[in-house]
C-alpha cells in the first residue's frame, strides 16, 4: 500500500513537537529525580509528561525511562554520568 509522501510532510511537526515534549519532562525528572527509587521516579516522569501534554506514551516506555532515571547517578554538576 502506497502512503502519499504529504502525508509524511503533515504528520513530521506534529510528532517532532511531541516528541520534545516528552524530551523536556525526560529532561526535568532526570535534573530533580536522578538515583532516586523506581517508585518516585516513575510518578514524577508520569505527572512531567502530564503537565507537557505528553501523556501519551507507550507505558512500557516510560517504565524504562524511569528505569534508567533511577539508576542513574547526579556527577557533581548534577548531571546524570
Amino acid at each position: 500500500m502506497a502512503v502519499d509522501p504529504s502525508e509524511y510532510d503533515k504528520a513530521m511537526p506534529i510528532v517532532a513537537a511531541h516528541l520534545a515534549k516528552i524530551e523536556r519532562a525526560v529532561s526535568r525528572t532526570r535534573a530533580s529525580h536522578a538515583g532516586q527509587p523506581y517508585a518516585a521516579v516513575h510518578q514524577a516522569l508520569a505527572e512531567a509528561l502530564r503537565d507537557e501534554g505528553a501523556q501519551r506514551v507507550v507505558p512500557q516506555v516510560v517504565e524504562e525511562l524511569a528505569r534508567q532515571i533511577s539508576g542513574a547517578v547526579a556527577g557533581p554538576s548534577g548531571a546524570a554520568g
